[in-house]
């Protein structure tokens, strides 16, 4: 029985670890493409080179779509940072009829298909008659990203005990200053994981951002694929790399930052 069951989780661990590879080995084949000198990129590599990088900062499309991401990211992050603190502290410190419906409501944009939630706005908007813009892009990321943020700032909500609120109370707080003073500073590590998931999260959908963007405007995700759609070009390897250093270094940078503040409240 030993034996097999030896045998059985090699074959467990081996199977996990050509799962992985298939799943990260196209990205590391982007970031090593990205450095490759050769117009038409392949193995092995003629050597190393940061021409199309430099190529992408002279793209005035590239860099539209940019400052166009980098905006809606910012926005969406600042935005559904606010939302969600408020409706985490409605959410967990109160009671109040149809705080189950509201609870759904706001987590149903994870449990629904992506598609069917653009399509879905999409058809909503044209029945009222109201063209894409880039508030509604931004309205439509703010319900993508919310959620997400009303989970991480619950968690640390429920983990944050009441004595010390009602301690403030007592000492002649008012419910203001006691969230400004005490409430706040021990929420802010799930508050700065939601800014940078938030941000990531905008910046890196193309989903949804296909079906609800102006004509004309493209966000980077839109870039890329407008680009892989019209030529191969290796730009587009650059511009790969960029998107996978910016949705892999926030999460953890906001995670270390997360854990820093952390230890500094103990």
């Amino acid at each position: 029985m030993n034996g097999q069951g030896g045998w059985g989780w090699r074959a467990v661990k081996a199977f996990t670890v050509l799962v992985y590879l298939f799943m990260f080995a196209p990205i590391a084949v982007t970031v090593l493409l990205s450095f490759n000198p050769a117009q038409f990129g392949g193995f092995p590599m003629e050597g190393v080179t940061l021409r199309w990088f430099w190529e992408l900062a002279a793209n005035d499309m590239v860099l539209r779509a940019l400052r166009t991401s980098l905006l809606i990211g910012a926005l969406s992050a600042l935005i559904c940072t606010l939302l969600g603190i408020l409706a985490a502290m409605a959410l967990v410190r109160y009671e109040f009829r149809g705080k189950e419906w509201i609870n759904t409501l706001l987590i149903s944009p994870v449990l629904i298909p992506e598609t069917v939630l653009a399509v879905g706005l999409l058809l909503f908007l044209r029945w009222l008659e109201q063209p894409r813009s880039l508030v509604l892009l931004l309205l439509g990321h703010v319900m993508l990203t919310l959620p997400f943020v009303v989970l991480v700032v619950q968690a640390r909500l429920i983990g944050i005990k009441r004595v010390y609120e009602e301690a403030a109370l007592s000492l002649g707080a008012n419910r203001f200053q006691t969230f400004r003073e005490v409430t706040l500073p021990l929420l802010m590590p799930a508050v700065l994981a939601g800014i940078l998931l938030a941000f990531t999260i905008s910046f890196d959908n193309v989903t949804a951002t296909m079906f609800w963007r102006p004509a004309g405007v493209e966000t980077m995700p839109t870039q890329i694929f407008s680009m892989l759609r019209n030529s191969i070009s290796p730009e587009i390897n650059a511009l790969g790399t960029l998107m996978i250093v910016v949705t892999v270094g926030l999460p953890v940078i906001g995670a270390a930052l997360a854990r820093y503040v952390g230890r500094g409240q103990r």
